[in-house]
């Protein structure tokens, strides 16, 4: 198959949805249309509005293509989704959002059900979040309907089922803290069993395997002049990843900034993941497991910005001295019951009489010192890549390299999921600006670090527990 000129990618997001196309000789976004990704209440459950969003893919592939055109589809979507299809191909259930709390009786059962932390590296985590126990709810929940269910696909499976009507998953979204794979073994995990779904599973593809090509009657619809190939489509955080993985060497870490921060290991191992610190493991496009970690730095980021007005960056830098020597500090969390302190409650020392110069330049080390501690805790080496918003913020930054003692590497053009999904098409990864930071001696930073650390030390208990009995942590809305 011949490489294409341009890919549309269809993104959902747990917020919003687009359809782009980028150009496969530059790998830039070239046209882009955008809509909410709206949840209805129910019945029988709060679900997402899957009929709206089909409506929007159409209406924006039709116009793409007339306008533009494209000549390859790809698509990555949120995880911790699952859609449960009929012998017709109509959806069985809604598509359940998976911040949805399920009544106490059929977590309590969930809980029993699920395998350990050792199997799966899959943490226990809150509603829907472990797609597993979505499919628990349904099946004990809605047990006539579920009855009707002959195929379960994976999230951005589904949306090329709809264009195909083939039926596929791919393991970006079934190692995503499911509780259905086992990482070291690239294969489902006894849950799998447990629930007696296994027979329902569609079978596995490479997110990189054009699956087929749009159904006729739809190509007519949105007037493709030609048969369009449709990519397998991948988890976006495993989008994000992707590109990082092509032409780079491990090990090296990526730290994914946006409402959440995602640390990946990449070259890293699984055997000292906490799942009571929220680390977990992800499953990358080439079906590698990767050590990865979290904390809602951007949700946190959002907060101080709304208590302490715009981050003035120059002035920041100029009083961090002052904020290390006066032990200035904030410690965990601001967006409680996640990261790697998930039972702290947010509080702030030494900062009665500190300007808000002096109050950012303790957030922005508090978010390195967040940052690093993750890093630890899944193993990472390396370089460090930082994209997404925390790559523009230098006092983050600096503070980071000095941490972790190696080059922090800021890609601030990085173009996230669409581009990484694009990539699955085989266009040409977008070349963006790298502001390479060396670690600096920061004079006082460590002991400054130790006291911080020694402050903010985890209110839940460490390895060795079996996951399924900690509190759930709250889930990550994109």
């Amino acid at each position: 198959m011949k490489t294409p000129e341009k890919v549309a990618v269809i993104d959902i997001g747990k917020t919003n949805a687009k359809v782009v196309v980028l150009d496969c000789q530059t790998g830039r976004e070239i046209s882009e249309c955008r809509t909410p990704n709206r949840v209805l209440a129910g019945p029988p459950y709060p679900h997402y509005d899957i009929d709206a969003l089909w409506d929007f893919i159409l209406v924006s592939l039709s116009a793409l293509a007339r306008d533009i055109g494209f000549d390859a589809i790809s698509i990555t979507t949120h995880g911790a989704s699952a859609a449960l299809v009929d012998e017709k191909g109509a959806l069985a259930l809604p598509v359940l959002d998976y911040e949805h709390h399920y009544p106490d009786a059929i977590q309590q059962v969930y809980t029993m059900l699920r395998p350990p932390f050792s199997e799966t590296f899959s943490p226990a985590l809150s509603g829907g979040l472990n797609v597993g126990a979505q499919l628990h709810y349904q099946k004990s929940a809605f047990p006539n309907v579920f009855a009707r269910v002959r195929t379960i696909l994976t999230y951005p499976q589904y949306w090329a089922f709809r264009l195909t009507g083939i039926a596929a998953t791919e393991v970006t979204s079934l190692g995503c803290h499911t509780d259905l794979w086992r990482p070291r073994d690239g294969d489902y995990s006894s849950l799998v069993e447990a629930l007696a779904i296994r027979d329902l599973m569609a079978p596995i593809r490479s997110a990189f395997d054009a699956i087929g090509t749009v159904r006729p009657d739809i190509a007519e619809r949105i007037s493709l002049a030609a048969p369009v190939p449709v990519h397998c489509g991948i988890h976006d955080s495993n989008a994000s990843l992707l590109s990082h993985l092509i032409g780079r060497e491990p090990p090296f870490a990526v730290v994914s900034t946006g409402t959440w921060v995602i640390n990946f290991a990449v070259g890293g191992d699984l055997d000292h993941l906490d799942p009571a610190r929220d680390t977990l493991a992800n499953v990358d496009a080439y079906g590698r497991a990767v050590p990865s970690s979290r904390f809602m730095g951007g949700r946190e980021f959002e907060m101080l910005t709304s208590e302490l007005g715009p981050l003035e960056q120059q002035a920041a830098l100029a009083v961090m001295p002052g904020v290390i020597a006066r032990r200035i500090m904030l410690l965990p969390n601001l967006a409680e019951g996640s990261g790697p302190y998930p039972g702290r409650p947010a509080r702030w020392l030494g900062e009665a009489h500190a300007s808000n110069a002096e109050r950012w330049a303790a957030a922005c080390l508090y978010l390195a010192l967040m940052t690093q501690t993750c890093l630890k805790l899944i193993g990472a080496g390396g370089p460090v890549l930082v994209e997404g918003p925390f790559a523009h913020n230098r006092v983050y930054l600096d503070a980071l390299a000095a941490l972790v003692g190696r080059d922090v590497l800021a890609l601030p053009g990085s173009t996230g999921t669409s581009q990484g999904a694009a990539l699955l098409a085989g266009i040409r990864p977008a070349s963006g600006s790298e502001i390479s930071i060396s670690p600096s001696d920061i004079d006082g930073l460590q002991a400054y670090a130790d006291i911080w650390r020694d402050l903010a030390r985890p209110a839940v208990p460490s390895m060795p527990v079996r996951d399924a009995d900690l509190s759930p942590v709250s889930p990550p809305p994109r």
